[in-house]
């Protein structure tokens, strides 16, 4: 093999695919991402494996459905011993940077079986090397009298943000820190004589709500360009009881259209800020010569809801395209064959460690799932059959509702319902081939969605003779892959 390329996994959090502008978004302004096109691949059709943080970064990080090892839940990180695509890469010669966000590893263990340096976005001090782990604010805290009963409470919105705002710690602020760290990473390992391959882990905390931006790129999205949002949920049938009870708490019909396109065009600002945050580290490349010998990935650990449907942020158990159609770009370092373009072709978050395997020679110490994406992109329009996303419980498994939020939290419309003991939580399992979406729902009717005829997923088709067998061709798909992909065993004997 030649030289081991260098690999960055660029990553936002709740971005979804369509928000960029090559996806045909005539609002959004992404021109970095979009001139990866020149000598890189975007996948109209990538999808995680679960719409909520911990268990899609602990599936993407280990090649591995949340299924496999249990991750279904926010409040659950990983294991001690389990594993980590981080881990398997520092022990076969690369030098991890982690920066930015975590929801992997419990706070309570050490990065040091990770990673060589960890750095949290918000510390200057700490910079270049942090072994600690310190907490991200998750959203913004409230008063316990607070109104709840204001349109527009559970938004999440916040709208323009000044320079202050922007830069100080928090979800906002500590973007530009790891950026900063990223930048000066490169710098650094430039110069260094007979260095070793780099992991680059940098994940950024925007778009996640709550959706506020600064200027530029809160001002710069024209929002007389926003495209039509998807109906609300409470208009509709054969839709899932969660998306309609987050609905009906939200309640942001009431908050109305003009307070919901701006929200959308906010959100929109801050996909434009973290396009222009991937423009400083991709120049910085270039500038220190390692643009061509890096492997580059950016991608999101899962979608929003922004409106669509009248809800904002996300939910753990649906997976309509906007929370889990995500953008997937990658540009392979130049010894790989490479035919820029955007590709229809089917893909998963979980094929990124493959992908990385396929480029690096490196052997994980454990069986993954995965599927390497090398033939796609040197110009292979067929990678799988199907793709997969999964979420939600079983009753009475009660730790897993994540509760702890009262009515004042801005999550208290998707966490109370989640507590609820009727069909609304419960465990589903998405399957999309070729143009068809299926949703096998443990404890409520189905969906099937055709997005050739119907895009928006407006209308659930599962009880439609015509589709009936595609459904059964599907279902028995889907239990290949709960039987394949079910567990993981120990490579590992006893000592008796």
């Amino acid at each position: 093999m030649t030289k081991k390329p260098n690999i960055i996994y660029f990553v936002a959090d709740q971005m979804r695919c369509d928000a960029l502008a090559h996806m045909g978004n005539p609002a959004s302004i992404t021109p970095n991402l979009d001139a990866v096109l020149e000598d890189g691949v975007s996948f109209r059709n990538a999808y995680c494996q679960n719409p909520v943080c911990v268990p899609s970064r602990c599936s993407f990080l280990t090649g591995l459905y949340p299924h496999t090892t249990g991750h279904r839940t926010i409040h659950y990180l990983q294991n001690m011993g389990e594993p980590n695509f981080l881990r398997t890469m520092k022990n076969n010669g690369y030098e991890v940077i982690w920066i930015g966000r975590n929801d992997v590893v419990p706070g309570n263990y050490s990065k040091e079986d990770y990673c060589d340096a960890y750095y949290d976005g918000v510390h200057k001090e700490d910079r270049k090397a942090v072994t600690k782990t310190k907490s991200f604010n998750h959203g913004f805290k409230l008063d316990g009298d607070a109104d709840t009963s204001v349109p527009g409470y559970y938004s999440h919105y916040i709208g323009k943000l000044s320079e202050e705002q922007a830069h100080q710690g928090g979800m906002s602020g500590s973007d530009w820190g790891c950026v900063d760290a990223a930048l000066d990473y490169i710098e650094r390992k430039s110069k260094e004589e007979d260095a070793k391959p780099f992991f680059l882990y940098v994940t950024l905390a925007f778009p996640h709500p709550p959706y506020g931006c600064e200027d530029p790129w809160y001002s710069s999205i024209d929002r007389t360009k926003l495209p039509p949002r998807r109906p609300s949920v409470l208009s509709l049938k054969g839709k899932p009881s969660m998306l309609t009870g987050i609905a009906e708490k939200q309640d942001l019909d009431a908050w109305g259209e003009a307070n919901m396109n701006e929200l959308r065009a906010t959100y929109l600002a801050m996909v434009s800020r973290f396009d222009y945050q991937f423009g400083l580290v991709r120049d910085k490349l270039k500038e220190c010569k390692l643009y061509d010998d890096t492997s580059i990935f950016v991608f999101s650990d899962h979608g929003d809801y922004t409106c669509d449907y009248s809800i904002a942020e996300k939910v753990q158990n649906c997976f309509d395209d906007p929370v889990v159609n995500v953008p997937l770009i990658v540009k392979p370092a130049a010894q790989f064959p490479c035919r820029p373009r955007v590709t229809n072709a089917l893909a998963e978050l979980v094929d990124l460690s493959e992908t990385v395997c396929d480029m690096t020679g490196v052997k994980t110490e454990y069986v993954q799932f995965g599927k390497s994406l090398l033939d796609v992109l040197a110009g292979s329009e067929t990678h799988k059959d199907a793709v997969f996303s999964e979420g939600g419980r079983i009753h009475g498994e009660t730790w897993a509702m994540e509760k702890g939020h009262g009515k004042a939290s801005l999550y208290w419309p998707r966490l109370s319902t989640q507590e609820s003991e009727g069909p609304e939580h419960t465990k589903a399992v998405m399957i999309r081939m070729g143009n068809l979406k299926y949703i096998y729902r443990l404890y409520e009717e189905d969906e099937l969605y055709d997005l050739e005829k119907d895009p928006q997923e407006l209308d659930n088709r599962i009880n439609d003779p015509a589709y009936g067998e595609a459904v059964l061709k599907m279902k028995s798909r889907m239990l290949d892959f709960m039987v394949e992909t079910g567990d993981l065993v120990p490579d590992r004997k006893d000592i008796r």
